[in-house]
């Protein structure tokens, strides 16, 4: 706390710690900050043309020569205006996915820049602190002062993004992807919200609460914690969050369910129901999955494919997803997610405590266990996670690669495999060759030229 006063003295022309958190930086410290904020902003702005300019430079949706005119080729099942279509789509979502995770980046420095977090922080502290803060520097926040604060800076995240979010929604419409009601839209908003605000206040706390009960082994303490955590999740989200956004029942054709239920046995797979849901209420787009673990395992097919595709093609794409379930790929992603966030979690100790050091001063964090460090932990994460996305993208890609072998293999019929990816790439505006930037940063599953081609060459 001494040390901590004294930056802000000196920064601040001998203001204290109190002035400091009401009147918020002066003018001497926005003088040095602005400058890493305007060279900040000036780099967003060079970032954004370069992306535009190389996702923008093509001019028609194709393939390289050697496929043209193959079942890869969209001119083969795309009319012209679907070809034109998917190519303006598929640009502009790669556009707002480079644009929008540094805007991501841009709304914790704008939290933290003009004062909100260390304001959030003080108005928790008044409605629900520790009273022994102010005999003892290193108090961790009580379970209602982390409450109040997550409850703020989720709102102000929420708030600061929800333009993008509703221009993607919109874009989705003016393209015949999305057919949900804005009403219907504005309330999935709103339970994404609440069920991110439940499972985050727990998670916050006992973050802090180790911050100050090991200052310097919190990372090791956190990540242990959370990892039955991580496991829970797995489980409930399933049986628990996904009823929440859509409509499950039974699978209503008797015939096809015995068809995947008879695949399922041939997997060795614990499921003795296939579910349907009502999708075509939100989206055109086609998907199925197989997920949960063990009790938990659920076999989920979207309506609107059931409806889009024929049975040998609906088959196939259960048999892929069942592929995903034999190679326990759900349980090697968690176990992958859980190494990777030890490691994500050392990183940010240290460069956490270095950072408020330098800059902590200027954003009102008196100490890295401060509630107000919060947007500078996840603006962390947030970097770190992207500069990870490329190699976590390489090992998804070979999963889903190694699932499609195993459909081929259960199915044995290209023609089935190959019209049902046809018809998701025709669904949902797919590009089927995307600019090499946007498969290293975007694609989890192989592109659809890759896909398709397997699925022509495949030899067992």
């Amino acid at each position: 706390m001494q040390q901590f006063c004294t930056i802000v003295n000196r920064e601040n022309g001998g203001r204290t710690l109190k002035q400091f958190l009401v009147t918020g930086p002066g003018k001497e410290v926005w003088k040095k900050v602005g400058k890493f904020y305007l060279l900040f902003i000036l780099f967003i702005i060079v970032y954004g043309f370069t992306i535009g300019n190389y996702l923008f430079s093509a001019e028609e949706l194709t393939v390289p020569p050697v496929y043209q005119g193959g079942p890869a080729d969209p001119a083969t099942y795309m009319t012209e205006e679907q070809r034109e279509q998917a190519l303006a789509y598929s640009r502009t979502r790669d556009v707002v996915f480079f644009l929008g995770t540094p805007y991501q980046w841009v709304i914790y420095l704008i939290i933290l820049g003009f004062g909100l977090s260390y304001r959030m922080q003080a108005y928790a502290e008044r409605r629900g602190g520790n009273p022994l803060r102010s005999q003892y520097a290193y108090v961790a926040p009580t379970l209602k002062e982390t409450a109040i604060y997550v409850f703020l800076f989720l709102l102000v995240v929420e708030l600061l993004q929800f333009p993008l979010r509703y221009y993607v929604f919109q874009l989705q419409h003016d393209y015949g992807i999305s057919t949900q009601s804005l009403s219907s839209w504005l309330g999935d908003v709103g339970k994404e919200w609440v069920v991110s605000l439940v499972m985050t206040i727990p998670v916050v706390w006992l973050l802090y609460k180790m911050m100050a009960w090991r200052p310097r082994r919190w990372w090791v303490w956190f990540w242990v914690l959370t990892i039955p955590l991580m496991v829970f999740l797995y489980y409930i989200q399933p049986l628990v969050i996904d009823p929440l956004f859509n409509k499950f029942q039974p699978l209503q054709d008797e015939a096809l369910k015995r068809d995947i239920l008879a695949l399922a046995e041939r997997a060795d797979i614990p499921a003795g129901q296939v579910y349907e849901v009502d999708m075509s209420k939100k989206t055109n787009a086609m998907n199925a999955y197989v997920t949960g673990i063990g009790g938990s395992t659920r076999i989920v097919l979207w309506d609107t494919t059931l409806n889009k595709m024929d049975r040998d093609e609906v088959l196939f794409v259960m048999a892929h997803e069942m592929g995903h379930y034999v190679y326990r790929h759900v349980q090697w992603m968690m176990l992958g997610s859980i190494a990777v966030m030890l490691g994500m979690a050392y990183l940010v100790y240290r460069m956490l405590g270095r950072i408020v050091e330098r800059w902590g001063g200027f954003w009102g964090i008196e100490r890295p266990g401060s509630l107000a460090s919060l947007p500078l932990i996840l603006l962390l994460v947030s970097i770190l996670s992207f500069a990870l996305s490329p190699m976590e993208n390489i090992v998804s890609r070979q999963a889903e690669h190694a699932a499609d072998r195993y459909g081929m293999e259960m199915m044995r019929d290209a023609d089935a495999a190959t019209g049902a990816f046809q018809k998701l790439a025709v669904s949902g505006l797919v590009e089927p060759d995307p600019p090499v930037l946007v498969k290293v940063f975007r694609y989890t599953h192989p592109t659809l030229l890759e896909r398709i081609t397997f699925f022509q060459e495949f030899d067992d």
